[in-house]
């Protein structure tokens, strides 16, 4: 996957693409894996880097979603759980099982939540990964041996799935781009969307960012599928009716870091109920303990969301509920925060009980908008998108194909990792730049490796050192690397708790 030989593809100005997907995030690169897959011609183009917004700053979880069976809605559970076996088999080793706990400290409740997650065995039916089961005190503070154990009655374990999110929609990325019928660009945001009267093909005008330079590709049919921003890329066509206007209530979720020992283990500790009534999670992730999320309505749309104080709180407490060691402040590693692309107008209801199913909508121009979803579903979403805009470009009908994912290994070597407390090497800085389309600093400690989700101090310790690597890789002289050091302290600075409590305090 090299920038050149994608640009390559999308210079071609006699070019006709089937379809053209503006966004490089989850729902996006489902949809053009699945075009791709069936033998259609796609183009996608994301603004900044893939999944640089919500696809990189979720749960780390593919799953069905206990909580949702509350709120009825069975269909989108039993859904997830299917695209969760198929994750399983085809996402290895991205994707894999992860083993939960639900402690139970009160006479009862244990067995309710049993009879929530046997609902949930039934309805993943065959391909349920391992049936629920009631656990008394000592085998959950065997699983969870940072567990608080007064009181412990014992809980429910169960199976669920666990994901690198950024790193499988590089796969994704790599996939869709070794077809020759398809070509893929971070960087390269849309500016303009028009229609060529003659033919009636989509006339999508975007800029490289690395050079400037403008380029136009032809398409039958134009997919939006960019998230929280989806408002903005369909107002490029001014097209938008109160039959089809996007209407999107963004919720933030914010997840805080912790040193892997406050859990102790490999496996996760789910709380069934907080005091807004979510459930919260803290999961073993890379060698540390992840923690969130929560829920909470913004109108503000930035690729860099900020969490509150209060968040910050919010989940501290909630851990302190359920752990023997209370984690506090000086504790967190790393904050990050995701938006949420719900559904619905956001009044003065929880943003927590707006759905979670997505939206298809087409404009008057035939411009497709898919909004709302998660993670788990993003390939049938993407296939439900492919199938209408089939449809909507008067393209064949083509059978459908189930993509496949071949997954590059990481290669085995000598490389010294490049700081102690964190997971990388040379070898990964220099994967990224030549096999990763990573352009820019952030594109490698936050995306291609996860070193500023982990322990944002460190990746701000360690950034000179792959700055100067990918200044030699890319050919770029000091004063790139100085800005890209600068932007990058910067950027750092907002996931460091210490200068996010000084500030939003």
């Amino acid at each position: 996957m090299q920038r050149e030989e994608m640009l390559g593809r999308l210079g071609d100005r006699d070019r006709v693409w089937d379809m053209l997907v503006i966004g490089g995030g989850a729902t996006g690169l489902g949809t053009a894996w699945n075009a791709s897959a069936c033998g259609y011609s796609v183009a996608l183009l994301e603004a900044a880097d893939f999944a640089q917004a919500t696809s990189s700053r979720s749960t780390k979880l593919i799953h069905g979603g206990v909580r949702y069976l509350r709120q009825g809605q069975i269909g989108m559970v039993r859904s997830s759980l299917h695209e969760r076996e198929f994750l399983l088999r085809a996402a290895t080793p991205l994707v894999w099982p992860l083993r939960m706990v639900i402690p139970s400290y009160r006479w009862g409740s244990r067995w309710y939540y049993f009879a929530g997650l046997k609902m949930y065995d039934w309805l993943a039916g065959q391909l349920n990964m391992q049936p629920a089961e009631l656990i008394n005190a000592a085998a959950a503070q065997r699983l969870l041996p940072t567990l608080k154990s007064q009181g412990l009655r014992g809980g429910v374990a169960f199976c669920d799935g666990q994901f690198d999110d950024a790193r499988l929609v590089v796969a994704v990325a790599q996939q869709v781009a070794r077809c020759p019928n398809s070509a893929i660009l971070n960087h390269a945001p849309v500016v303009s969307l028009d229609t060529e009267q003659s033919t009636g093909c989509r006339v999508v005008h975007f800029r490289d960012e690395t050079t400037g330079a403008t380029y136009a590709c032809r398409a039958r049919v134009v997919i939006n599928a960019t998230g929280v921003f989806a408002d903005k890329v369909s107002s490029l066509e001014n097209s938008a009716s109160s039959e089809n206007e996007i209407r999107i209530a963004p919720s933030r979720g914010t997840h805080i870091v912790l040193p892997g020992r406050f859990l102790g283990g490999n496996h996760a500790l789910m709380i069934p109920q907080t005091d807004d009534g979510r459930v919260l999670f803290a999961i073993p992730w890379l060698g540390h303990t992840l923690l969130g999320t929560t829920d909470v309505a913004t109108t503000s749309v930035d690729y860099e969301p900020q969490a509150t104080a209060q968040e910050i709180d919010y989940m501290l407490d909630h851990a302190a509920r359920y752990l023997q060691i209370a984690p506090n402040r000086s504790d967190v590693l790393s904050v990050f925060s995701g938006l949420r692309p719900l559904i619905g107008k956001n009044n003065n209801s929880s943003s927590s009980k707006l759905s979670r199913e997505h939206q298809i909508l087409v404009s008057k121009q035939g411009l497709i908008s898919i909004i709302g979803g998660k993670w788990t579903t993003f390939r049938k979403m993407g296939r439900e998108v492919v199938e209408l805009a089939t449809q909507i470009g008067k393209l064949e009908n083509r059978p459908y194909q189930a993509p496949a994912l071949e997954i590059s290994p990481n290669p085995i070597g000598n490389d010294a990792i490049l700081d102690n407390d964190l997971p990388i090497t040379s070898g990964d800085v220099d994967r990224a730049v030549k096999q990763e389309m990573a352009i820019k600093l952030q594109d490698v400690l936050s995306r291609r490796t996860r070193c500023l989700l982990l322990n944002a101090v460190a990746a701000q310790r360690v950034a000179p050192i792959v700055a100067r690597q990918m200044r030699e890789l890319l050919g770029k002289d000091a004063t790139w690397e100085a800005n890209q050091l600068t932007e990058f302290s910067a950027l750092a600075k907002k996931y460091q708790v210490e200068t996010f409590v000084k500030t939003l305090n």
